[in-house]
């Protein structure tokens, strides 16, 4: 199966490996590092927020983490953002939440952010665009290919 984020990476000449997962896997990162027998810190969540200017980002950390809501806020440049509703994220990646990719949807200018615990891992999970397909690439190529920023959102005593 060759998924629009599989033409893109090719296209851009990005290294990466197409994994399965049997589709009755319950949603969440977690659940698919699970089942493709990886670590939760090497599958990632693709998040979309949005903040009251109407800006949409993205944000990607790994299967076990959670923001700190003021390095999210600072590195956002925003201090009233939120998570984006099902309907908003269809409308802003083309993609229903699970497996939303992060690359190849987004238009020039839309801004991404990586967790830099992620780039610790030697590969990294993201989803294809379709549940049940999974794309392992290194945390560098994650990089290049969504044009993300490498910020730290998950650790506290440590600054964005």
């Amino acid at each position: 199966m060759n998924l629009l984020s599989h033409a893109f990476l090719d296209g851009n000449g990005i290294p990466y490996t197409k994994l399965t997962f049997p589709s009755e896997t319950e949603k969440g990162a977690a659940n698919v590092a699970d089942a493709l027998g990886c670590a939760p810190t090497q599958m990632v969540k693709t998040l979309i927020f949005e903040t009251r200017g109407g800006e949409h980002v993205l944000v990607m950390l790994s299967a076990n983490q959670n923001a700190i809501s003021g390095h999210l806020k600072k590195a956002i440049g925003s201090r009233d953002i939120k998570l984006a509703d099902p309907d908003t994220v269809k409308q802003v990646t083309g993609y229903e939440i699970g497996s939303i990719p992060p690359f190849h949807w987004q238009p020039h200018g839309f801004r991404a952010f990586v967790d830099a615990a992620l780039t610790h891992e030697k590969v990294l999970g993201v989803g294809a665009g379709v549940w049940g397909q999974e794309i392992m690439l290194s945390p560098q190529n994650l990089v290049e290919a969504s044009a993300a920023t490498v910020v730290n959102l998950t650790e506290r005593d440590q600054p964005v």
